[in-house]
């Protein structure tokens, strides 16, 4: 049996003026769920979380929390603590202080709150430090302070407007960690604005991509990742290449398609209700490219190499067909040995018909 979800967007749209920043946003969020908001900047995703606080009302639509509908109800009311870019502590205050905080202003005593508090920053492995200031504690240190202070009243949800925006690259690593161990170990609802891919991604157990006030897509990360709903999906991961085509015939269940340099097929199940002559936008991933040197003419398409980037243990090739396509190909430095890869070189790519997503969006 399915569960009633703890937030419900029921065509919720924000304006500020004449400028509509969210538009018609419609989406539940599951109690226990993980859901990352991401987009660039000025998407509307953090104007979405700042109504789910209660710090902006919606200009028309209804916010449903537990069941029930809190438009225009205060902030203090509705028990969504969040976690700040800024973190927002208090400099005056110890961390034992900062995290008592919340408590002390619902009335909790003294000696209550000091337990619940040291049991909140031993979950956060930061007890010694209780009695420092927060002026004396690293980036990551500090972050834990703030999720103590935030979780210490033992909300239902937790609300995260990019938190790990100011740390160093390991220690958002590090942080990731924390923060996906801690929702599993809780089966709190965080709902979490960043415009980080990796972060987003490697923790969520759903994503939405905004983009100009609009949801583009809302989905698991490795769906959103292989099957995007649309060009803007498409761009925004960063990863895929983009090919528009026509359909030309179907010979053996698989359609032949026309793209700027050349032909490939595609497979028939992907593109159904089409027909010979449209117009087609498709996807490949650019860790599903083939490369071939030039003497292969029966292969994909030509083109030159313009660059290489070193992602780990493979790199990206950045090839430019003759037509002006701009190409990535994914591979590990074991396979990029076998070609020639300087700038300048010219190489032949093609890909499977299966490894074609069709933007069924275009």
């Amino acid at each position: 049996m399915k569960q009633d979800p703890i937030v419900k967007f029921d065509s919720v749209v924000k304006r500020f003026g004449n400028f509509v920043a969210v538009e018609r946003a419609d989406f539940e969020i599951a109690k226990g769920e993980f859901l990352a908001i991401m987009g660039s900047s000025g998407c509307g995703k953090t104007t979405t979380l700042r109504m789910l606080a209660g710090l902006e009302d919606p200009t028309e639509g209804d916010i449903y929390l537990d069941g029930q509908k809190v438009n225009g109800r205060p902030t203090w009311e509705r028990d969504t603590p969040m976690v700040w870019q800024s973190l927002a502590l208090f400099p005056f205050l110890t961390v034992q202080e900062n995290v008592e905080f919340s408590l002390k202003m619902r009335g909790v005593g003294r000696r209550v709150r000091r337990e619940r508090a040291r049991k909140w920053l031993d979950k956060m492995q930061i007890t010694e430090f209780a009695d420092r200031n927060i002026n004396q504690l690293s980036g990551g240190q500090r972050q834990r302070v703030a999720l103590a202070r935030s979780l210490v009243t033992e909300p239902k949800i937790l609300l995260l407007d990019e938190p790990l925006s100011a740390l160093d690259a390991h220690l958002k690593v590090r942080m990731q960690a924390v923060l996906s161990n801690l929702q599993k170990d809780l089966g709190i609802t965080f709902v979490y604005v960043t415009h980080s891919l990796s972060e987003a991604f490697s923790m969520a157990d759903r994503v939405v991509i905004m983009s100009r006030g609009r949801i583009e897509q809302i989905g698991a990360p490795e769906e959103i990742y292989h099957k995007p709903h649309n060009r803007f999906v498409a761009e925004f991961l960063g990863s895929a290449n983009i090919f528009e085509g026509v359909l030309r015939d179907k010979p053996n269940g698989r359609w032949r398609t026309e793209v700027a340099g050349g032909q490939t097929l595609l497979d028939g199940a992907s593109v159904s209700g089409r027909t010979a002559g449209q117009r087609i936008s498709f996807i490949v991933g650019a860790e599903n490219m083939d490369l071939h040197a030039t003497g292969n003419e029966a292969e994909g398409l030509s083109a030159t190499v313009v660059g290489e980037e070193f992602v780990g243990a493979s790199a990206i090739l950045f090839l430019e067909t003759e037509t002006g396509q701009e190409l990535k190909v994914q591979k590990s430095h074991a396979e990029l040995r076998a070609f020639d890869t300087h700038p300048g070189a010219r190489l032949r790519v093609s890909w499977k018909p299966e490894s074609c997503h069709v933007l069924p969006g275009e």
